[in-house]
């Protein structure tokens, strides 16, 4: 016979250079009450929710927002554990509880588990318990320390700038200034890309979607899976009325080199503002709420950059290639529109010779009767890249 007292419900999520958050548990009996909260009242339409828009909450299920809400007030509040005012099943409060989460990265103390007591008799959670990395009484010295690191990166950009050129910059900086170490402390949150530099996946998608935030932005953040099986995060933007991804960790060269196993120091731009046909190749997205389409190519990278070619052109890729030594360019890069284009290029570039006139200057101005250059070429997206130097 189920007792019907209550029961606690204990849910470990451990979180190990990933995004997604799951758990297991035990149980053990309360008793249960009345539940009154001093600050919080039901219905509210007025809040304080940081100046942000809340995708979650805005495509949570309707009924969930006032735990959403009691949620957000606690732990801005430092309310680390708590009864409840609003009741909600056990399945309902990880979606509110999540949801808060995905669309506040300022909340950097929020730990790798969290304890939910249960009502035996109606189901419904009642109260919480948080594990927290930092202590309340340092969360405000550590929030502006962020907040100024936040602030030198947008003090970086150039005044008068375009949102696109916004979210180049930020998605640079961040590549720059943050190693991909799967063992960095903090990695779950923006402390480890801030301040220690050194994350994986979620913390640099949060750090990401912080800065935008502290410049009015339009900036949520995504989790998922990728097509290898591993856990991932990356972010969704908004310029104009068309929405796009970004994935800052597959930008960055050094988790390329770890992971991909590329030797290169070049910034990967296919993952900076492109479409769902392109992120979907190797990101699989969690269906937490439906996720806005990302269709439009205005800001492919390569295209805004003359690197895009429709149909494969033997003499424009010839004085493009040429180009970029003449320019003392580190690499060259060209994106195809169709593999034919790609399979075409790929073929004239490295088994016709195309690429000879290239390697015979390089050779001349350097002065040498022989030069290696490297090269990488991306069946998924059809780009070539090839590295001069």
């Amino acid at each position: 016979m189920r007792n019907m007292r209550g029961r606690i419900l204990i849910f470990a999520v451990l979180l190990c250079g990933a995004v997604l958050l799951g758990g297991c548990g035990t149980k053990t009996l309360v008793s249960t009450g009345t539940v009154q909260s001093p600050y919080y009242q039901l219905g509210d339409t007025e809040w304080d929710h940081g100046g942000i828009e809340e995708y979650y909450f805005n495509n949570i299920p309707s009924e969930l927002n006032e735990i959403y809400r009691e949620l957000y007030s606690r732990i801005k509040n430092y309310e680390d554990s708590s009864e409840l005012y609003a009741r909600v099943p056990t399945e309902q409060f990880w979606t509110a509880y999540y949801a808060v989460l995905n669309d506040h990265p300022e909340f950097f103390w929020i730990g790798d588990s969290i304890q939910v007591q249960e009502s035996g008799l109606s189901g419904n959670v009642v109260s919480y318990s948080i594990t927290t990395t930092v202590e309340p009484q340092n969360r405000d010295a550590l929030q502006a320390m962020l907040e100024e690191a936040a602030d030198r990166c947008i003090a970086g950009i150039p005044e008068g700038a375009t949102d696109y050129q916004k979210i180049k910059y930020v998605y640079e900086y961040l590549i720059d200034n943050t190693d991909y170490d799967t063992e960095s402390p903090n990695n779950q949150n923006i402390q480890s890309v801030l301040l220690g530099h050194k994350s994986v996946c979620a913390g640099y998608a949060k750090a990401f979607q912080y800065i935008l935030h502290r410049m009015g932005m339009f900036c949520t953040y995504v989790t998922g899976k990728t097509t290898d099986g591993g856990d991932h995060g990356w972010n969704i933007v908004r310029i104009g009325e068309n929405y796009y991804h970004v994935d800052v960790t597959w930008g960055d060269p050094v988790f390329l080199n770890r992971m991909e196993g590329m030797q290169t120091n070049a910034m990967n731009y296919t993952y900076l503002c492109c479409t769902d046909d392109d992120i979907y190749i190797r990101h699989i997205p969690e269906a937490d709420v439906p996720l806005p389409v990302c269709a439009d190519t205005s800001y492919d990278y390569y295209r805004l950059c003359g690197m895009y070619y429709d149909y494969f052109d033997a003499d424009a890729i010839y004085s493009a290639m040429m180009e970029s030594v003449w320019a003392d360019e580190d690499f060259f890069i060209a994106k195809f529109g169709s593999r034919d284009a790609y399979d075409a290029a790929r073929h004239e570039i490295f088994e016709n010779g195309l690429i000879d006139d290239a390697g015979q200057y390089l050779m001349e101005i350097n002065g040498v009767r022989s030069w290696n250059y490297r090269y990488n070429t991306d069946d998924d997206f059809r780009i070539i890249t090839i590295y001069w130097k």
